[in-house]
């Protein structure tokens, strides 16, 4: 059971970087699709995932097409505010999820989620005062959700202060 995140034109680096770091800590491989607005060598970049980059399945798509021939007829999911159902009412206990999250500006194509309602999956949230919410952090909620289902696998669960295990 792989889960995969997958983000279309990412702009700022320091959200890459951080759900960089929630991938390397989750064992979940990150796709960017090309173009990216920055360079994965960028400081900024570097500087929000830096110890945690070497260890990331990252893969890269030089396009959305090239990208969706990758995925094939697996599971898909298109994050965004402009869905009806709910990310959290999704069963993720089967087979591989792909995750895929649009540019911080203006989301994925619209014509393309038209053409995909019934891959669209939305974070509840009060749209009337917040535009969107954070993507690192929504990257975050999805892939713990569909982790929480899937009973958090090769994950530790528990974690010890060193003082306790030497005793």
């Amino acid at each position: 059971m792989t889960n995969h995140i997958a983000l279309f034109e990412p702009l700022i680096p320091a959200n890459t970087g951080n759900i960089s770091r929630t991938c390397a800590a989750t064992n979940t491989p990150l796709h960017l699709i090309e173009p990216l607005g920055f360079s994965t060598d960028d400081k900024h970049l570097k500087r929000a995932g830096l110890d945690y980059w070497d260890a990331v399945d990252i893969m890269y798509h030089p396009d959305l097409e090239h990208f969706l021939d990758f995925v094939g007829t697996r599971p898909l999911h298109l994050i965004s505010k402009f869905a009806n159902r709910v990310y959290s009412d999704v069963d993720y206990t089967a087979g591989e999820h792909f995750f895929l999250f649009g540019k911080e500006t203006t989301g994925l194509p619209e014509e393309f989620m038209r053409k995909n309602t019934d891959k669209c999956l939305r974070i509840p949230m009060n749209d009337e005062h917040v535009r969107s919410l954070n993507l690192s952090n929504t990257a975050a909620l999805v892939l713990y959700e569909a982790l929480r289902q899937q009973g958090f696998p090769e994950m530790e669960r528990t974690h010890h202060y060193l003082q306790d295990k030497l005793d």
